[in-house]
Order: structure tokens, then C-alpha cells, then sequence
């Protein structure tokens, strides 16, 4: 009898231990399914762009020319590869606004602002140490349900060995036993209730509160914030057309390498907000006794605003010192210089179809010792050259230097490596015999200050810029005659230059009427280049006629002559 109670209570344990197993896994199968998907999409996207933009940088490249031709800022007139890298330079630009790239501290500071970020993380938030000390005592009900847990009570054993140990009558035995295998019986089934009834609930059911939580968030979040707004010489990086005039200019300045260009463009409005450029724009100007070194002066012949540095002017030594006589005077002269061309570049106009690059010329008469000896002259020059180049792309049409000496070739050879090839395309360089010639090719000599070869003088004059001049050469040994006709009784006014002059020049007044007398206006005399180097001249004619000019050129070699007339009335 008491082997067959042994029999039923093992199969009992059997059947109580097949139940816990099965019970087990079906818990479990929920947790696999809300385990995160790995990122193998995402990866496969990454491969799938790189070779497609590195296919864009090779299309926008743009082929280096020797010499320099200003292209046109409308949109129609670029080929396709430059539109399509102006449309994805202006892509990268609207997400940066969106992110607020523009005005986000720099890489140093954002990683500071991470650390302590960071390290909160590590530490565990008070929910998770919440459903930590949930779990825990889950855990421990687990394990007392585990099969391995499931022995025989104590209880009903403990009586059972202390009825063998007694030595009671077979019957009286008999009757025990039976008892025991009732209440063990009993035993079991009540195991295998409060298995049944002990066994959690599968988490699918407490899942769904958690979604509710996340909306809740969301709706509690605030709004995005509104793009930044970055503008850069008075215009918005993205408005109209005249924003594409601007990022052309970077887009060129990059051989139209979009992502260059835009990390140009991040550098140049960094630095703009580091140097403060807003702030002093509306300063008074600080560069006294610099007039005569950087200023402006009239148009090309394409419209494009002149900007004359004369490094000559450097040699009076009060000058000098005042500017780089110690590092804050040098900066002060930096930040002149820089104030200097902001408000020449906020007078340009940016649309499509106008001027908004400029001419510089720059006069090295009487510098060479300023620069290979002046080694203050020379770190500016070069500091304030690097800035130009880095923070002004593509504003400078061309770039002339005249009354050049011989030793500037090694000079610009040691300085070219600071330019790239379409820099230098821009550049020009005219000798002192040279000089006038060299820049009558791109500005007319109206425009062209007198001290250079040209007509333009300060102050109050007959004529003006708005007033054309004509130019002609006079041949070797030979004499060159200009008739300037009279209509009516007027006074007519004019003026005359020979570049290097050297030759000789008369006036005189030819009536048109028959029996009329010639009147000597202007004595031939032979002009040196050390006498005016303009004559000005007038005649009030009572009839009509013509003025004869007469210049004789004993030289052998050709000169450029240059003069304009208007009549005025007898009044």
C-alpha cells in the first residue's frame, strides 16, 4: 500500500511540473515581440547616398580659365550642374536654419554641455527603479513556483515518520496510512490550484498603458521653434533673388562644391558674429590721416566702383607709426579696413542683373622698402589679405596693380599660395610705363585719378566724370592736329593730356567766314612731364569757327593722348 501512495504522489509531482514548464514560455513570448527592430535600413541608406553625392561634386566641378570673365548671377543663365548644386546648397541651408546650426555654440561648449548629460543618463530615473523593485518581488514568486521548488510538504511527512517509529498493531497501521494518502491527495490538488491561480498574467495586458503615456507627452510638448533668421551684408541667406546672388558667391568661391561652400558660408557668419561686424558698421570711421591710403573713385567701364590702396602713402613715418607702430594699432588698422569695405559693399546692388562685385587698384609706387623691410606693413597686409580672401568670396571683379617694381615678382611668388587659381586669374600687373595704358583698358580716363594718367581732379572743375573723354596715340616724330568746331558766338572750353607728355603743343582759332583773321590761342612750347600734367583752356568766340590743336611728337615713341570739349554759352 505504501509503495502505491509513493506511485500516485510521484506522478502527481510529474503532472504539477509539466504545468509550471508550459506556463513559463507563454510569459515570455510577449517580451520577444517588443524588442527593438535593429537598424540594418538605415545602414543600407547611408551606403545607397555617399556614392550619389560624391557623383554631384564631380558634375559641379567648373574648369580653371588663366584669364578672368565675370559670369552672370541670374539663375536661367547657369547650366544645369550649377542649378542643381545652387538647389542643394540652398537644402543644406534651410535644414541648418530649422536646426538653428547658425547660432549653435561652438563644438568645445556643446561637449561640455554633454557631459553631465551623460552621467544623468547612467543613473537610474525614479521609474525605472520603481518597476526594478516591482519586478523583485515577481521574481521571488517565481522561484518558489519553479518545478525545482515543488518537493513534498514537511508537513504530512512528519507524521508519517512518527507512526513507523511507533509499533502499533497491523490494523491500527492500516488505518493511518489510508489517512496519509487522503491528505497528500489533498495536498497536490491545492499545489495545483494555487499554481493555476498564482501563475502573473502574460505583460501583453499592461502594455497598453504605456502608449497612453507617450501621447500624453506629446501633447503635452512644446512647439518646434521657429527657423532662425541669418542675413549676411543686409540680405537674408533665403528671400529672393538677391540671396542667390550671394550664395553664388560662395558656390563659385568653391568651384561649386556644395558641401565646402557650406561650411564656408557657417565660418564666414561665425566670424561676422565673433568680430561683431552689425556693431561697428554704424561707427564712426577711425582711420585718421588713412584717406589717401584706401579710398573709393569712380567706375570701370563696366560700372563696377573702384577702390585705389596707395601702400606709398606709408612712407611718411608719422603715418607709419600711428598705424603699425604695436599689435592694437595694427588691429585697429585691421578693423578700419574691414569697416572700410562693409560700407562699400552695402552699396552694392545684389540683384541679378546688377554690380556687386569691385575693382581694386593697388599702387606699390614707392613701397619696396616698405614691404621687404617693414615687417609690421607686411603682417598686416598679409593678415588683412587673408581675411579678405576668406570672409569675402568673389567681391573683387578684378585686381590691378600698377606702378609695379621689379622686385614684386618674388614678392607675389611668395604670397600666391594664399590664392586659389580663380583669384589669380583676376590679377593684373602694369610697370610705371605701363600704368596708364593698363588701366585706360578697364576704366575709362574720366574716371581714372589724374596722379595715374587720367582727367579726374578734386574739387571744382569744368568738366566731370559724367563727361567723356577721347583717346587717340600721336605717332613717333610726326605732329597730331584735334579740331574742335564752333556753330555759333560761344565759349568753348577744353582740355588736353599726352602721357608723359614731352612734346609740343599751340592753340590757335580758325574762322569759318571768308577774310577772317586766325587768332593765336596758345603758343607752341614744348611740355615736359614735369610741368601740369593737364592743360585747361578756353576761347570766346564771337563767330563761328574751329579751335586747332597741334601737337608734335619728336620722340620715337607713340603717345596716348587724351582730351574733351564743351561749348558754353556767351552768357
Amino acid at each position: 500500500m505504501a509503495e502505491e501512495t509513493k506511485k500516485s504522489v510521484a506522478e502527481a509531482v510529474a503532472a504539477t511540473e509539466e504545468v509550471v514548464v508550459t506556463d513559463v514560455p507563454v510569459a515570455e513570448k510577449p517580451t520577444e515581440k517588443e524588442a527593438p527592430p535593429q537598424p540594418e535600413a538605415e545602414c543600407e541608406v547611408d551606403k545607397t547616398e555617399k556614392p550619389a553625392l560624391e557623383e554631384v561634386v564631380e558634375e559641379n566641378k567648373i574648369t580653371e580659365s588663366a584669364s578672368f570673365k565675370e559670369e552672370s548671377n541670374k539663375v536661367d543663365d547657369l547650366i544645369d550642374p550649377q542649378k542643381k548644386a545652387l538647389d542643394e546648397f540652398k537644402e543644406l541651408i534651410r535644414e541648418a536654419l530649422n536646426k538653428h546650426e547658425f547660432t549653435a555654440p561652438p563644438p568645445a561648449a556643446k561637449e561640455e554641455e554633454k557631459k553631465p548629460e551623460e552621467k544623468k543618463e547612467e543613473e537610474p530615473k525614479p521609474e525605472e527603479k520603481k518597476e526594478e523593485e516591482e519586478s523583485k518581488p515577481e521574481e521571488k514568486k517565481e522561484s518558489c513556483e519553479a518545478p525545482s521548488g515543488v518537493p513534498l510538504p514537511p508537513e504530512p511527512e512528519a507524521p508519517v515518520e512518527k507512526k513507523e517509529e511507533e509499533k502499533p498493531t497491523p490494523l491500527a497501521a492500516a488505518e493511518p496510512s489510508e489517512s496519509v494518502v487522503e491528505k497528500i491527495e489533498a495536498t497536490v490538488e491545492e499545489i495545483k490550484e494555487t499554481i493555476v491561480h498564482e501563475v502573473p498574467p502574460p505583460p501583453a495586458e499592461e502594455c497598453p498603458p504605456a502608449p497612453a503615456k507617450e501621447e500624453a507627452a506629446q501633447e503635452t510638448a512644446p512647439p518646434p521653434p521657429p527657423p532662425e533668421e541669418v542675413s549676411i551684408w543686409g540680405i537674408p541667406l533665403l528671400a529672393d533673388e538677391r540671396s542667390d546672388v550671394v550664395l553664388l558667391k560662395f558656390l563659385r568661391a568653391r568651384d561649386f562644391k556644395v558641401k565646402e561652400a557650406f561650411s564656408m558660408l557657417k565660418s564666414v557668419v561665425g566670424w561676422r558674429k565673433e568680430f561683431k561686424i552689425d556693431e561697428f558698421l554704424e561707427e564712426e570711421s577711425t582711420g585718421e590721416g588713412l584717406e589717401k591710403v584706401v579710398y573709393m573713385h569712380g567706375v570701370d567701364k563696366e560700372g563696377h566702383p573702384i577702390c585705389y590702396n596707395a601702400f606709398g602713402e606709408f612712407q611718411d613715418k608719422d603715418l607709419y607709426n600711428n598705424t603699425f607702430s604695436d599689435a592694437e594699432k595694427r588691429a585697429k588698422f585691421l578693423r578700419w579696413r574691414i569697416q572700410f569695405l562693409e560700407k562699400s559693399i552695402r552699396k552694392l546692388d545684389f540683384s541679378p542683373e546688377g554690380v556687386c562685385t569691385i575693382v581694386q587698384v593697388n599702387d606699390l609706387k614707392n613701397s619696396p622698402g616698405l614691404f621687404l623691410f617693414k615687417k609690421e606693413l607686411r603682417q598686416a597686409t598679409n593678415q588683412a589679405l587673408q581675411l579678405l580672401q576668406d570672409n569675402y568670396p568673389e567681391f573683387v571683379a578684378k585686381q590691378v596693380f600698377i606702378n609695379v617694381p621689379w622686385w614684386y615678382v618674388a614678392y607675389n611668388r611668395m604670397i600666391s599660395p594664399f590664392f586659389t587659381e580663380r583669384t589669380k586669374s583676376k590679377f593684373v600687373f602694369a610697370g610705371p610705363t605701363k600704368t596708364a595704358e593698363t588701366l585706360f583698358k578697364y576704366i575709362a580716363p574720366e574716371q581714372v585719378p589724374v596722379q595715374y594718367g587720367g582727367l579726374s581732379r578734386d574739387g571744382e572743375q569744368e568738366f566731370t566724370t559724367a563727361d567723356p573723354a577721347i583717346e587717340e596715340f600721336i605717332k613717333p616724330a610726326s605732329k597730331h592736329t584735334i579740331e574742335l568746331p564752333i556753330t555759333e558766338a560761344c565759349t568753348l572750353v577744353w582740355e588736353v593730356r599726352v602721357v608723359g607728355w614731352d612734346i609740343s603743343y599751340g592753340a590757335e582759332f580758325v574762322p569759318s567766314g571768308e577774310g577772317g583773321y586766325t587768332w593765336i590761342v596758345q603758343k607752341s612750347r614744348k611740355i615736359g612731364q614735369s610741368d601740369e600734367p593737364i592743360l585747361s583752356c578756353s576761347f570766346k568766340a564771337g563767330e563761328p569757327g574751329k579751335i586747332v590743336l597741334t601737337l608734335d611728337n619728336q620722340t620715337s615713341k607713340k603717345k596716348k593722348l587724351i582730351y574733351r570739349s564743351k561749348i558754353k554759352s556767351s552768357d
